[in-house]
C-alpha cells in the first residue's frame, strides 16, 4: 500500500466502530449489555462442563444485568447506568448487545421472543449477538435473517485464534472449518460478522497472532467478515486459567508497551475497510489477576493513539 492511500479516521489511525456509526447514523451510538439468561454448550455438558479456560462464571457478561428482568426493563436499567455519558437534549440511539455466554444456545421460540423485544424498542438501532459458530442452526439463521430485515443484526463469533493447538488448550470446542461454514452462511443472509480474537495467549508467538490477523483480513477482503475485536488475555479469578496462574504454572509477561506494539503491528496488517470494534479490554477489577495495567483502559488507548501518531503508522499499512 502506498502512502497516498493513508486515511485518518476521526484523528485515529484506524477504522473505529465509533467513526463508522457516526458516519452511518449521524450520531454516536451507545452499547447496552443485555442478558438473555442462556448457558453455553461448553458448560452444560453438550461439549464440556468446564467452559473455555479463560472464561469467568459470568461468561464474558460480567457487566450485564440480571436475566430475571425483562429485556425492556434491562434496556431501561442499562440506559440509567450510562446516563452520565449521554448527550443532553439530543436524540440518542443504542445497540442491544447480548453478550453473556452463547446467545443462540436456546430454543428458537425463546430467541425470537427476546430478540424481537429488543429490536422493537424504539431506542434500539442495532441488535448485536455474541455466540459460537457451532450454535447457528438453520432455524436460528432463518430467525436472524428475519430480524435483519427490521434492523441491522450483528453476529459476534468467538474465534480467538486460528491455531488448532491453541484451540485445544483453551477448550474452544470446535475446529476452524466450523467457523468458516458459519461465516459463509451468515454472509448468505447478509448478516454482519464480527470476529473476537485474543492476543497474548500462552505459547503463541507474535508471528502466530499475526497469522490470525492476516487470516481474518483475507476473510474481510472477501466480504465475509465486517468487524474485529482485539482483546488482550485477561487472567481472572474463578477460571481454570486463573488457578494455573495462582499455582505459578503459567506466567503473564506481556507489558502494556508490549501489548501496544503488538496491536499496532496487527492493525498495520489488517485491511482499511475492516471495522475495529475493540483494541483492549478491562475485566472486572474484583476478578482481575493479571495484567494489572489493563485496568486503566483509557491510559492504554491514549498511549496507543499517541504512539501510532509518533510512528506515523495506520491500519492497513502493510495489507495487500
Amino acid at each position: 500500500m502506498v502512502n497516498s492511500n493513508k486515511r485518518l479516521w476521526d484523528d485515529k489511525r484506524y477504522h473505529s466502530l465509533d467513526y463508522e456509526l457516526k458516519n452511518t447514523y449521524g450520531m454516536k451510538l451507545y452499547k447496552l449489555s443485555l442478558n438473555g439468561g442462556m448457558s453455553c454448550p461448553n458448560r452444560d455438558g453438550i461439549i464440556d462442563t468446564r467452559g473455555c479456560i479463560f472464561c469467568s462464571q459470568g461468561g464474558s457478561g460480567d457487566f450485564s444485568p440480571s436475566a430475571k428482568l425483562s429485556i425492556t426493563k434491562q434496556i431501561e436499567e442499562a440506559k440509567k447506568l450510562i446516563s452520565k455519558k449521554l448527550p443532553a437534549n439530543k436524540p440518542t440511539k443504542f445497540i442491544a448487545y447480548f453478550q453473556a455466554y452463547t446467545n443462540t444456545h436456546a430454543p428458537v421460540s425463546y430467541l425470537e421472543k427476546i430478540f424481537t423485544e429488543a429490536i422493537s424498542h424504539p431506542d434500539i438501532a442495532i441488535l448485536s449477538i455474541a455466540t459460537r459458530p457451532d450454535c447457528l442452526g438453520e432455524d436460528v439463521l432463518s430467525l436472524l435473517n428475519y430480524l435483519n430485515q427490521k434492523k441491522p443484526v450483528w453476529i459476534e463469533l468467538g474465534l480467538q485464534s486460528i491455531h488448532e493447538e491453541t484451540a485445544k488448550w483453551m477448550r474452544r470446542g470446535y475446529q476452524l472449518p466450523v467457523f468458516e461454514e458459519a461465516i459463509r452462511k451468515l454472509h448468505a443472509h447478509k448478516i454482519s460478522v464480527i470476529v473476537h480474537t485474543i492476543l497474548g495467549l500462552p505459547k503463541e508467538t507474535k508471528n502466530d497472532m499475526l497469522k490470525t490477523m492476516k487470516y481474518i483480513g483475507n476473510l474481510s477482503a472477501c466480504g465475509l467478515v465486517w468487524g474485529i475485536k482485539l482483546q488482550l488475555l485477561h487472567i481472572l479469578k474463578g477460571t481454570d486459567l486463573g488457578e494455573l496462574f495462582l499455582e505459578d504454572k503459567i506466567k503473564y509477561t506481556l507489558t502494556m508497551n508490549d501489548y501496544i506494539d503488538l496491536v499496532i503491528t496487527c492493525l498495520e496488517h489488517l485491511p482499511q475497510n475492516l471495522i475495529i470494534h475493540r483494541l483492549t479490554g478491562d475485566g472486572p477489577k474484583k476478578l482481575l489477576l493479571a495484567p494489572d495495567w489493563s485496568g486503566n483502559k483509557r491510559l492504554v488507548l491514549n498511549t496507543l493513539h499517541g504512539k501510532m501518531k509518533e510512528l506515523d503508522t495506520w491500519q492497513g499499512k502493510y495489507y495487500t
